[in-house]
């Protein structure tokens, strides 16, 4: 496992910026298509889905405080 991270990472390194505006055009475009195709599903466990959220938003402005002194 620690193996396939450090190729990923290694490949990530070698990534100019458009690579990088293509991946977060795909992260967003696959976004906006899940959100489409499962809106009625994905209500039930809506709770979830902001609990996944303020946690990951509460992590990186951790992240950005701890990194920026």
């Amino acid at each position: 496992m620690l193996n396939l991270v450090g190729r990923v990472l290694g490949a990530a390194r070698q990534y100019t910026a458009i690579d990088y505006g293509f991946f977060k055009m795909l992260m967003i475009s696959s976004g906006i298509l899940l959100g489409v195709y499962l809106t009625l599903p994905l209500l039930k466990i809506i709770w979830v889905i902001w609990l996944i959220f303020m946690v990951s938003a509460l992590w990186m402005t951790y992240k950005i405080i701890k990194y920026t002194k």
